[in-house]
């Protein structure tokens, strides 16, 4: 058997493993959603700064986009982690991160903007690869 038969052979034997369709999915949507989950607290623990900065950008009826940005955030990342409706959940979760992108971090010539908006432009990357490939075997879609 050559070497290339061998790393074939192990590829193929790792592809159908239950790390790789069962943890390794896992752990990556808990590490997505875990910069989501973090976000919606810290917006519920300062409702004025954050409503405040809502209205800074000019964003329509600031209360609501506040409610409806923690809803997104805490909601959304509970389902991610429990691999409830996933790849619907990853999707809204990638409108969001690049409506936010483009609405609060559009400043590109601001370096600290410049790398949140990219950071949440790999956010959204993240999340299509969710919902492209969906949330493995230790999710509740699997179960059903």
């Amino acid at each position: 058997m050559s070497y290339s038969d061998t790393i074939a052979q192990r590829a193929e034997t790792l592809s159908k493993s239950a790390l790789v369709h069962g943890v390794t999915p896992l752990v990556g949507r808990v590490l997505l959603a875990a910069i989501f989950l973090i976000s919606g607290i810290s917006k519920i623990s300062d409702p004025a700064g954050t409503i405040g900065y809502i209205n800074m950008v000019g964003l329509p009826f600031p209360s609501l986009s506040y409610g409806a940005a923690v809803l997104t955030e805490i909601v959304g990342s509970i389902a991610l982690i429990l691999g409830f409706q996933t790849r619907i959940v990853a999707l809204i979760l990638a409108l969001f991160s690049v409506a936010t992108a483009l609405t609060f971090h559009n400043n590109l010539s601001d370096l600290n903007q410049f790398i949140h908006f990219f950071k949440n432009i790999a956010m959204a990357g993240g999340m299509l690869q969710v919902v492209a490939f969906g949330a493995g075997r230790f999710s509740l879609d699997a179960r059903r």
